[in-house]
């Protein structure tokens, strides 16, 4: 691929061009906001300007309800031998085009399973893709030309390709996705009209799980609007556990010790099964989830602090496989949770102490 085209300029189609730029291919923008247009161009994503004649590959980066339209505009323009979307909903871009009657065997819906809670160029960077699974669903008519293209830019943005049938992404997305978005933002939407004494103890816990209710409502609106059967068959089943949970936390206020016990064992279920759905989440670069210790580290709240935790635990020999902040309250300092090999975790607790730090245990 030496040329592309970036049709929209949001957070996923500005880190696409970043990283074809960054790759040495000649990359177009284009956006309905010139603003946006020409803040990817000031990040090094292209150039605004036209392409002076047919690119190796067009790709539509706007919401869901604009995608076919886009698409059939580049196509009966004739702007690019391939072309391909990242919408987050497949099935129905795909039906809306063959309704238009264009033909479709030089296009192919692609999804990138990478993102942020910010939107727009600002939040793009050029390695939002690596590692990431990158949905592909061609069809037995695509262009073999078109898939080559299309594995070269998932290549080149170093994500990992993952063919699926539309449909079936649609499924996967409304479960793995969609509908923990809708939960994020309800469990958000409680702390609204909450005293703020109560807010003030807000934990981890609950910045892990509110994190994505941050995301652009409206950008989520349209997203859901292409999708909402699947998604609703999952907060389905989602409803019938909480419906469960509730009547079992009723049942553990009962005086009836056999009632109790039933609302405990419902608990307990409720909780198993949570505890067996986290074990299949993958772990690093899609590999099998592994398990790791934490090593807790007090830390000020200070310029360098991080960096120089970072360069301690190096200059011990041990590689941090994850890392979260738990920031104290009322404190100008937190806690440092650096998830390792279970075998080094004693050696970087020795490390970490000999140089000064206080390890909380």
């Amino acid at each position: 691929m030496k040329t592309a085209l970036v049709i929209g300029t949001g957070l996923i189609g500005t880190s696409a061009a970043l990283t074809l730029a960054g790759r040495g291919v000649t990359v177009h923008l284009t956006d309905h906001d010139p603003h946006r247009a020409r803040t990817a161009v000031a990040l090094g994503a292209g150039s605004d300007q036209p392409p002076p004649g047919r690119v190796d590959l067009a790709l539509v980066a706007v919401p869901p309800a604009h995608t076919a339209s886009v698409l059939a505009e580049a196509m009966r323009a004739g702007v690019a031998r391939g072309y391909a979307d990242v919408a987050s909903v497949k099935g129905g871009p795909r039906r809306e085009l063959e309704d238009l009657g264009l033909d479709l065997r030089s296009y192919i819906g692609t999804h990138p399973m990478a993102g942020k809670e910010n939107s727009g160029p600002l939040a793009a960077s050029a390695d939002l893709f690596e590692g990431r699974p990158w949905v592909l669903t061609p069809v037995p008519d695509t262009d073999t030309e078109v898939l080559n293209l299309v594995l070269e830019l998932v290549a080149l943005c170093r994500a990992v390709p993952v063919v699926m049938d539309a449909a079936a992404h649609d499924r996967a997305v409304a479960l793995v996705s969609h509908t923990p978005q809708l939960i994020s933002s309800m469990v958000a939407a409680r702390l609204e009209a909450a005293d703020e004494t109560m807010v003030r103890l807000c934990g981890q816990g609950i910045r892990d799980v509110t994190r994505i209710a941050a995301s652009d409502p409206r950008m989520w609106i349209e997203i859901l609007s292409a999708n909402p059967g699947p998604v609703a068959e999952v907060l389905a089943g989602v409803a019938a556990d909480l419906e469960e949970t509730v009547e079992s936390l009723r049942a553990l206020q009962s005086a009836d010790e056999a009632k109790r016990r039933g609302g405990a064992a419902g608990i307990e279920d409720v909780l198993r099964r949570g505890n067996a759905g986290r074990g299949r989440v993958p772990g690093k670069h899609g590999e099998a989830p592994a398990s790791y210790e934490t090593v807790a580290v007090l830390i000020s709240d200070r310029p360098g602090e991080l960096a120089r935790i970072f360069a301690d635990t190096g200059r011990a020999g041990v590689n941090i496989e994850d890392v979260r902040i738990d920031h104290a309250t009322g404190r100008q300092a937190g806690l440092v949770q650096l998830m390792v090999d279970p075998a080094a975790a004693p050696a970087l607790s020795a490390a970490l102490g000999e140089r000064g730090w206080s390890i909380h245990h």
